[in-house]
């Protein structure tokens, strides 16, 4: 744009400096009455000026100079133009980066206090980022000069498409089969190859059963193919579909009355109460595989845990009350375990400490979560320890830092940065050599913060926000640092809240559960679902897999449909995960 103004700016400058060369050799058509002459310039015919007397030259001269005044203002109104639309590009550009940090800050915010009111701003925000950036490629940038192209921001470089896709080629071949200026033989010199990314809709297939009768002709024996087993008996939905549906769901947040909307625009037409049957129907054939994803889940060591609300229509009254959605993780991974991972839902009508009770009944080992009432009694007979959550404490700092900029939390911050460096530095190691870096690093830090927090607490006001703060984490001293003896352990619960994510986004886009049923139904989908994921797997093709096998699939074996053990059978057509 600079380069642009500057131009015009030379080129103001060129049309007054050669107004009087325009003056002395344009053609002007004074009479306009030869048809040799025009209205335009010519170099072909210069009049004699000495032959033009002095009316002619005055009116030579004021009509040039009224073509100079024009394209003055033509170019000022350009200029005045190209300024305005710079300063729009710098508004809309800082516009955009302010909004970028406001989404990542409340989208932090939203995981942490789950507000709607926060959902809500977020998807406004990027509404508004996305019109911004939208109507940033309408309007033409100006070219980078070679003195701002450091400091210029870069835009990403474009990736290749990826390789696994299918290509269409089509060769466009030049219209001519001889050169165009000599008429020679034309060889092959090159080619140029480009690509451009196209999506075919996903359609529907009928697949039809035909199954021949014989007979015999000494006995007239008949015989006939046994009819292949169906995922839901008499249904009409294949495994395929099926597994599309629980998916558009469950994984991609697609409430039913919207997939039948989608179907429907096929010419395909499936009611809504057609699709919630296919899921409770798949959701009963899941059952077995679901318990056995709990037992392995439930297995004696780590277990990671936490809870969201769910909203859930009470019947007879049209309003809803809050049921609770429960995860608990199984991933050991970080401790360089190479056990598979696992997730498992469950659903309760309400938040009492008896769910988790009777979740964990057959638990024993270290239980990872928040501070919880309801999981208090779990720890008093010492068959479950318990393990806090440093990932909430920091979280409290960090609310603290943004909403008042106070010096204690960002030294409270920097020193909690200090004990996930030494994370980082250590995950996917062994256990043994995990608890050895803690103890000879992490472990002073955490003696100095405990000493620090008790220092800072006698000089604070006992109403104070950062008072509530550090007795938070003085409270839970001993399960905050349980860690550093354990090298299975880690140092928060971001597994679990890591599976929750998807019940946030599902929350907001189906409203509520139409009933305690249904919450259990997507509780136990939720868990094949996020297994699925954990373990790298395409979750529609691992559901796809498992329908089409579990109707004739005996009940005693019912593990071997499970993740990890499919992904292992290399006869499965299981994709991995994106």
């Amino acid at each position: 744009m600079a380069k642009t103004r500057s131009h015009l700016g030379s080129t103001r400058h060129g049309l007054e400096s050669r107004f009087f060369f325009t003056f002395f050799f344009a053609v002007w058509d004074v009479s306009n009455e030869s048809s040799c002459h025009t209205a335009h310039m010519s170099q072909a015919a210069l009049p004699d000026l000495n032959l033009l007397d002095a009316a002619a030259l005055r009116t030579l001269i004021v009509t040039q100079n009224q073509h100079l005044v024009t394209t003055q203002n033509r170019l000022t109104a350009t200029e005045e133009q190209l300024t305005a639309t710079e300063e729009q590009l710098r508004s809309r550009e800082s516009e955009i980066e302010h909004l970028k940090l406001l989404i990542a800050q409340l989208h932090r915010m939203q995981f942490g206090r789950k507000s709607e009111k926060l959902g809500q701003q977020i998807e406004q925000l990027e509404l508004r980022l996305e019109e911004l950036q939208s109507n940033a490629i309408q309007v033409p940038k100006e070219p980078s000069r070679p003195s701002q192209a450091g400091a210029a921001s870069a835009r990403p470089a474009r990736r290749p498409l990826p390789a696994h896709l299918p290509r269409q080629t089509r060769k466009l071949e030049p219209p001519h089969t001889a050169c165009p200026d000599c008429g020679g033989k034309l060889t092959k010199l090159g080619e140029d190859i480009s690509e451009m990314l196209e999506y075919v809709p996903a359609s529907f297939l009928v697949i039809r059963y035909v199954r021949s009768k014989l007979s015999c002709t000494a006995c007239e024996r008949i015989v006939q193919a046994a009819a292949p087993s169906r995922p839901i008996e008499r249904g009409i939905a294949g495994p395929g579909l099926l597994a599309h549906v629980l998916v558009s769901k469950y994984a991609d947040h697609l409430p039913l009355y919207r997939q039948s909307e989608i179907y429907a625009r096929q010419y395909v037409d499936l009611e809504r109460s057609t699709l919630a049957d296919w899921v409770a129907g798949s959701t009963y054939l899941f059952a077995p595989l679901v318990e056995a994803l709990r037992t392995y889940v439930m297995a004696p060591g780590k277990l990671h845990a936490d809870e969201t609300p769910v909203p859930v229509l009470a019947p007879g009254t049209g309003k809803t009350k809050k049921g609770r959605l429960w995860t608990y993780v199984r991933d050991d991974r970080p401790a360089g375990n190479p056990a598979a991972p696992a997730v498992w839902f469950a659903y309760s009508p309400d938040r009492k400490g008896e769910h988790p009770e009777r979740h964990l009944r057959e638990f024993r080992g270290t239980l990872q979560a928040d501070a919880y009432a309801g999981f208090q009694q779990l720890y008093e007979d010492g068959r479950i320890q318990e393990a806090c959550c440093w990932a909430h404490v920091r979280r409290k700092w960090y609310d603290l830092q943004q909403a008042h900029g106070l010096p204690l939390a960002a030294e409270a911050l920097k020193r909690i940065g200090e004990l996930y460096a030494i994370e980082k530095e250590i995950r996917g190691r062994p256990p043994d050599e995990r608890r050895q870096v803690r103890q000879a690093r992490a472990k002073p830090l955490l003696d100095c913060l405990r000493q620090w927090f008790e220092e800072t607490l006698s000089k604070l006001s006992r109403k104070s926000d950062t008072t509530v703060v550090i007795r938070y984490a003085l409270s839970r001293w001993n399960a905050l640092i349980r860690y550093c003896d354990d090298g299975h352990l880690e140092i928060d619960n971001n597994a679990a809240e890591r599976a929750l994510r998807a019940v946030a986004v599902g929350r907001k886009n189906y409203l509520f559960a139409g009933s305690d049923r249904g919450g259990e139904r997507a509780a136990a989908l939720y868990s094949l679902i996020g297994s699925a994921k954990l373990n790298g797997l395409d979750p529609e093709s691992y559901l796809r897999e498992v329908l089409t096998r579990i109707a004739d699939h005996p009940i005693r074996r019912i593990e071997e449909l499970l993740p990890w053990n499919l992904a292992a059978n290399q006869s499965c057509a299981i994709r991995p995960a994106a």
